[in-house]
């Protein structure tokens, strides 16, 4: 069978995050730059094989000092690690429309394996003719596990920042000729 590469449309997609904050709320932040290959038999995502990457430096929680501070080695050290990257090794069909992805992922140049819960939404084509592949990701990560370590004691008992990362994204791919 023929294989077909799509590439990221990044004026349809977005990638963002939710880490908990003094334990009662969320704060919430995205990567405004990011790119993905995929390459798949014909328009099968099943087999596909997915690589992902962010610009750490493009991190967005709409607040400069704070973003500053993830930028910073006591997180993401953007200036040393400029990417966060992931690598499927495979996809796993959990119903229709849902499916399992399973990669490394890797943040600080620590890989880890991570799986990721994907709702496939369809092949359609734009009013421009182009083929669009569209997606919903979601999945939780630990991020001590990477290296991002950082934090703080309250006063009033536990910690400052979360350790859980929760990982949301729209994915829209076009089909590349």
């Amino acid at each position: 069978m023929e294989t077909t590469k799509w590439g990221l449309d990044p004026m349809h997609s977005e990638i963002t995050f939710k880490v908990k904050h003094m334990m009662i709320a969320n704060v919430t932040g995205n990567f405004t730059k990011f790119d993905s290959n995929v390459i798949t038999e014909g328009d099968d995502f099943t087999k596909a094989k997915i690589n992902f990457s962010a610009d750490t430096n493009s991190l967005n929680t709409n607040n400069e000092q704070r973003d500053g501070h993830l930028k910073s080695p006591d997180f993401f050290d953007a200036e040393k690690f400029p990417k966060i990257n992931f690598e499927s090794n495979s996809i796993t069909k959990k119903a229709d429309d849902e499916f399992l992805v399973n990669g490394n992922l890797t943040i600080k140049e620590v890989t880890k394996p991570v799986s990721l819960n994907v709702n496939f939404g369809g092949i359609g084509k734009d009013p421009y003719g182009n083929t669009k592949a569209g997606f919903t990701v979601e999945g939780k990560i630990n991020r001590k596990d990477f290296g991002l370590t950082w934090n703080a004691a309250l006063e009033t008992g536990g910690m400052l920042v979360g350790e859980e990362l929760k990982i949301h994204s729209e994915i829209q791919l076009a089909k590349q000729n």
